[in-house]
């Protein structure tokens, strides 16, 4: 079934998608826009590729140097990683976030995981004082990514001027193709490790040895032993006090399956947004999705099932 859709008018944040097709339009677009936050003293990111970057610092001139510039092939590297660097860098501050995602050349997991990104943006910036210019060029941005630009911003800008989307989809709202298929069965010899309170301890070094066995690189196998603890712990903590772990090897990637059989998904985005300061829960998730490469899961028949997925060579 299709979403429903709903225009977020009582946001704060403004998240806005920005189409050009020529280097001129974007100058055109983003150079007035740059000008008037810095008039109106916001604090301003610019996350794009070198060539533009370049562009941009011509057309401003000494303004440029107001700027934070960061090269777009490396801050968006991540996708939670990212959502928690723009999370950080707009908290309490009046910002302006000019960002363009290199999407070319990215597999079809990695293209579904940056269009989430982009709108759970909507979710986790929705209380800051934060414009997000979002930049599109239909020239080299896949069929399938142009298709959700509508989706994921409320606000859309072209050479025409700005509109609202008439076909934005809330975060909690946004089904991508594959959310609700099951979760692929494990390939290959799978390691089965039962676990409850008292195991913890034993499973962290279980987990270490099997990364280890596989060829994980050393410097990884920490986060990945952090991420599967947290999230046995939370399913003794707030689950059915036990649960099973999967491990198994696919390609150049590790991948470990913690399955609780009292589990439930209570959290519509979960482990996307970082929990508050004073809160006891939601941390686990929040972790293994800026530790793990990838982090799936799915709630099936009162089993709730996390797959932390870990490239084996960074």
């Amino acid at each position: 079934m299709r979403p429903d859709r709903a225009r977020p008018d009582r946001q704060s944040f403004k998240h806005v998608a920005v189409t050009y097709d020529s280097n001129d339009a974007f100058l055109r677009l983003i150079v007035p826009r740059v000008r008037a936050a810095l008039a109106d003293d916001r604090r301003i990111l610019v996350a794009i590729s070198a060539e533009k970057l370049r562009l941009l610092d011509e057309a401003l001139g000494d303004d440029a140097r107001q700027i934070d510039h960061r090269d777009s092939r490396t801050w968006y590297l991540h996708p939670p990683r990212t959502l928690a660097a723009y999370h950080e860098y707009v908290r309490g501050r009046r910002t302006l976030v000019v960002g363009e995602i290199p999407w070319p050349e990215r597999g079809e997991r990695e293209t579904r995981e940056w269009i989430r990104y982009e709108s759970v943006l909507n979710a986790a910036l929705e209380d800051s004082w934060a414009v997000a210019l979002c930049l599109y060029n239909p020239r080299t941005v896949p069929e399938a990514v142009l298709e959700h630009q509508p989706v994921i911003h409320p606000l859309l800008l072209d050479a025409t001027g700005e509109a609202v989307s008439t076909g934005f989809v809330r975060p909690h709202e946004l089904v991508l193709n594959g959310d609700l298929e099951p979760l692929p069965a494990p390939s290959g010899l799978v390691a089965t490790v039962r676990f409850t309170a008292r195991e913890i301890k034993g499973l962290r070094r279980t987990v270490h040895d099997y990364a280890s066995a596989a060829g994980m690189d050393v410097n990884l196998i920490g986060s990945l032993v952090l991420s599967v603890s947290e999230i046995a712990a939370n399913s003794v903590e707030h689950g059915a006090g036990h649960g099973m772990i999967k491990m198994w090897v696919s390609g150049r990637e590790m991948i470990c399956e913690i399955a609780d059989p009292g589990g439930a998904l209570d959290d519509p985005l979960p482990g996307y947004i970082p929990p508050e300061p004073e809160s006891s829960r939601g941390y686990g998730l929040w972790i293994s999705r800026q530790l793990c490469d990838y982090v799936d899961l799915r709630a099936e028949n009162g089993t709730l099932r996390v797959r932390l997925h870990m490239g084996l060579d960074g």
